[in-house]
């Protein structure tokens, strides 16, 4: 009996050693990073939109009620400096990019920041840009120099599309802005003018590439990464010419109907291949709406418009869903902050963040999982270009500029503070009075003293700095 026992369990030992060398690792999720421009939080019908605003989105509630939905996902308060913090997890102040820029003079991350898509790259992930890059202009800050293996899409913004329009653009010589597209390796080509025509067009074209890409990476086996920064509802926000007078209620209705509609296709194709369980979905916007007549966008419940310290221009949609790793039908007001999302999904793909410089996104995958139901941060400094605007912490906000609407209001600075509790104030309009409620000053200025000393070790980079680019010791 004994020999028998002795031979059943040298038996099972060997099985176990087996099935563990035969187990494969996990395999790392496929991830597609949907990015819409100038999407206000009052624009989907899941925060209080669609058919409000004239358009429905379907789609998009959809893929709401199947992920997580958070009502307090923070951005910053313009393009550039936004795709900067999704880029980096560093808040834009610290890389040169806190400002959109204008022209004349270098823009764009320096090759020295570490982009997601280079990290992900690190671990084996096929990865490309489709659509609005605003992060540099030249070869060499390009997305393919960027960590992305691919893209298309432009380099700029949007309302470039409407120089060649102009005839005195023309007469001065202006230098149009073309679709580009390249591979890592090699040098970003030019395609054709953007023009107003091909600004109606693009998003099927962002679309089409985006699937393609999914479909490849597939075959390939491999993990993959999709950034796809959409360029609608940025002014002029005219929509494809198949979805013009769809609405009945204008461009922007329209131009919302199509959004949802490449959402759709996009979650279409993920289903396809058979690869929605191990397929990372996120929605977001940039900054808060459109402020440009006739093209006003809808920050909701909130007040502001982009280029504010307001929360109509901080707070945007985002949806995240994973099945069977993000809880279904689950609505959060916890803080999150975009540049948390670099440091999450590094962590999902095992990949360890930059250890020499500060990196300001916190890991928020228990949060993100259900496993807790607080976010693992409770406030942010708000910088709005190299401004410090503001502070969140919690449900209250300390402004140190006045209330603005939209961004033709030049910022007045306070001689002091206003604060205001988001809970019972949403649209900022009755700031605290008396000592009641002054104490939050002490843990909402803790976090500006915070910042400002890690400023102060780590001196951010310069706008318009050239490469290569050394960190001061």
């Amino acid at each position: 009996m004994k020999r028998i026992l002795l031979s059943l369990g040298i038996a099972s030992l060997v099985i176990v050693s087996t099935n563990a060398q035969n187990r494969s690792p996990e395999k790392k999720p496929n991830i597609i990073f949907i990015l819409m421009d100038n999407l206000g939080y009052g624009e989907p019908g899941c925060y209080g939109g669609g058919v409000v605003r004239g358009a429905p989105t379907p789609r998009i509630d959809r893929l709401a009620t199947e992920g997580t939905r958070l009502l307090n996902f923070n951005v910053e308060a313009q393009c550039t400096p936004s795709r900067s913090a999704i880029m980096t997890g560093r808040f834009s102040i610290r890389s040169g990019t806190h400002s959109v820029p204008v022209g004349g003079g270098k823009d764009g991350l320096t090759q020295w920041e570490t982009t997601i898509a280079e990290l992900l790259s690190s671990v084996g992930y096929k990865t490309a840009c489709f659509g609005k890059w605003h992060l540099g202009s030249d070869n060499g800050r390009l997305p393919n120099d960027q960590g992305f293996d691919e893209w298309y899409g432009i380099p700029r913004t949007t309302d470039e599309s409407l120089w060649p329009e102009s005839q005195q653009a023309k007469e001065a010589g202006v230098s149009l802005t073309h679709v580009m597209e390249g591979k890592k390796g090699e040098k970003s080509t030019e395609g054709e003018v953007y023009d107003f025509k091909l600004r109606a067009l693009i998003d099927a074209e962002i679309t089409r590439r985006t699937i393609d890409f999914i479909r490849r990476s597939v075959q390939s086996g491999k993990p993959f990464y999709a950034y796809v920064p959409y360029t609608l509802v940025h002014f002029p926000t005219i929509p494809n010419p198949q979805f013009a007078n769809k609405t009945g209620y204008g461009d922007f209705p329209d131009a919302l109907a199509e959004m949802d509609f490449h959402v759709g296709q996009i979650l279409d194709v993920i289903d396809s291949l058979n690869i929605r369980n191990n397929t990372i979905v996120i929605f977001t916007s940039d900054n808060g709406p459109e402020a440009t007549y006739p093209w006003q966008g809808s920050s909701g419940p909130w007040s502001g418009y982009y280029f504010t310290h307001m929360e109509g221009s901080l707070r945007v949609p985002f949806i995240i869903r994973w099945p069977d790793h993000v809880p279904a039908g689950r609505i959060s007001n916890e803080i999150v902050h975009e540049v948390d999302t670099y440091t999450t999904l590094a962590k999902i793909a095992n990949v360890q963040i930059p250890q020499d410089r500060p990196i300001d996104g916190v890991d928020q995958i228990d949060f993100f999982s259900g496993k807790t139901d607080r976010s693992a941060r409770d406030g942010f400094p708000v910088f709005v270009a190299d401004r410090l605007e503001a502070v969140k912490w919690k449900n209250w906000k300390i402004s140190f500029y006045d209330q603005e609407r939209d961004w033709f209001t030049p910022p007045t600075k306070l001689g002091g503070v206003k604060i205001f509790d988001l809970i019972t104030d949403p649209k900022e309009e009755y700031p605290e009075t008396g000592a009641r409620n002054t104490w939050v000053a002490g843990p909402a200025l803790k976090i500006v003293a915070q910042f400002e000393q890690s400023l102060k070790k780590y001196p951010p980079i310069a706008p318009g700095t050239p490469d290569p680019y050394t960190p001061p010791k």
